[in-house]
């Protein structure tokens, strides 16, 4: 059975959609029929992150105007065999009609095992709507305080409106930092934002070097151990949680 999951953050900022595609490498990787579905409208990304950007011909505003359907909108990732996207529109004035891409993701159901959703950010009415479908949200945050009072913020709008299905991912945690002490605690950040854990990400250059080549991260990166790690866990493997990745 196929499963949506919605990735999502309380601001900018966060790593979002580098937890999008480097979760689809993963997943695809570990040979996954896996769409990402990018909904960041007027600030798109992905097609570079996923070195695409010069294969685009049709978006998501393409589909939502009508001008062609889903499947034309989806484009292949070269350098990943079980990878595709559907670009967000460039125009930041594109309709957004909730309704059509929840009409979509059910649709594309049919035809690949995990469907990322890449939301924008923040708590407007689109993007809950959009997410009260999926069957996983993992909500992304980094150590700043800010980040983790909006990543409470978005988690309790989810519970009131049903949606239990909540993982944290703690994204651009700096090892030395973590390993000195200097910023804010893992699990006070866990017991703040109230979800329970999926995964930590490191603050690893691997991730800006890839994600500007469009490339998937080098298999003996620290972040490419985390990523594996949490796309295990979506899985339903049986991953320990650990920080040691971070003490390395």
């Amino acid at each position: 059975m196929s499963k949506i999951i919605a990735i999502t953050s309380g601001k900018g900022g966060t790593g979002k959609s580098s937890i999008c595609s480097e979760l689809g490498f993963a997943l695809a990787k570990q040979g996954h029929r896996t769409l990402i579905i990018e909904l960041d409208f007027g600030l798109r990304c992905l097609d570079i992150m996923l070195g695409v950007k010069n294969d685009i011909k049709y978006d998501l505003g393409s589909v939502l105007n009508g001008e062609c359907d889903i499947y034309k909108a989806t484009t292949q990732v070269k350098i990943a065999t079980n990878l595709s996207i559907v670009c967000a529109p460039e125009d930041p004035f594109a309709r957004v009609d909730a309704e059509t891409i929840k009409n979509i993701c059910q649709e594309m159901r049919k035809y690949y095992e995990y469907i990322i959703v890449d939301t924008s950010a923040g708590t407007n009415a689109s993007v809950f709507d959009v997410v009260e479908q999926s069957d996983l949200i993992l909500i992304n945050t980094t150590p700043d305080p800010v980040c983790v009072r909006d990543a409470r913020t978005m988690s309790d709008e989810f519970y009131k409106r049903g949606n239990k299905k909540q993982r944290l991912i703690i994204n651009k945690v700096n090892p030395d930092l973590f390993k000195a002490d200097l910023v804010v605690d893992l699990d006070e950040i866990i017991d703040t934002v109230g979800v329970q854990l999926i995964g930590v990400i490191p603050d690893d250059d691997a991730v800006i070097i890839a994600t500007s080549k469009g490339e998937p991260l080098p298999s003996t990166s620290l972040a490419f151990k985390a990523f594996d790690a949490i796309s295990k866990r979506i899985k339903g493997e049986d991953i320990p949680l650990s920080f040691k990745v971070l003490l390395q």
